[in-house]
């Protein structure tokens, strides 16, 4: 795990510990120390630690004026023991709400599992994004994830499905991917 580095090459868009309005501004990292760990696997140290003892993530963009980001997990979101969503909620999703962000893209290629507990937080942050013409996609999650995030009945909350299982997102521009999504978001929506 600890080879997994969040993705590099959108830095020269934007990078988070730049950016006075992103929650982990002025974050320090090392190329070459290794302190975190998920489940005694060291992880590389360019992700962000959030609150959870087992999910990292990354903003690997964001843009104000068009309110959308793209964040990038690893990790086994766990809801169940460590209530993973109410530390994004709280301490990251409502501080990137407050300055603009509406359109979340949650990148899910290194999330290895889910545990759910109940779905407060999420109905929270679905009817908050919506209430500004915003979305949550999952975007690249592995099947079984997703099937649990249908097990534990939250998958309503979030946009997913064919048009969002392989998008080759690391191929364009972060705008550029941003429009395929909104078209795709269009699409299932039936706007």
């Amino acid at each position: 795990m600890h080879n997994l580095e969040p993705y590099y090459n959108w830095r020269h868009y934007y990078q988070s510990e730049k950016d006075p309005q992103s929650p982990f501004f002025e974050r320090e990292h090392s190329e070459f120390e290794y302190t975190d760990a998920i489940y005694n696997h060291y992880i590389h140290p360019q992700w962000d630690y959030f609150g959870s003892e087992t999910l990292y993530l990354k903003i690997i963009y964001s843009n104000y004026e068009k309110g959308i980001a793209f964040i990038e997990f690893i990790g086994e979101w766990n809801d169940c023991l460590y209530n993973d969503i109410m530390f994004l909620k709280r301490d990251v999703f409502e501080h990137m709400m407050n300055e603009g962000i509406h359109k979340f893209i949650l990148i899910g290629e290194n999330v290895l599992n889910f545990h759910y507990s109940d779905d407060s937080y999420y109905e929270e942050w679905f009817d908050e994004v919506l209430d500004q013409d915003g979305y949550i996609v999952l975007l690249n999650f592995r099947e079984h994830v997703l099937q649990e995030f249908r097990t534990g009945g939250i998958e309503q909350y979030f946009l997913t499905g064919d048009g969002f299982k392989k998008v080759n997102w690391r191929t364009e521009s972060p705008l550029k991917i941003a429009e395929m999504l909104d078209q795709f978001v269009q699409l299932k929506l039936g706007q």
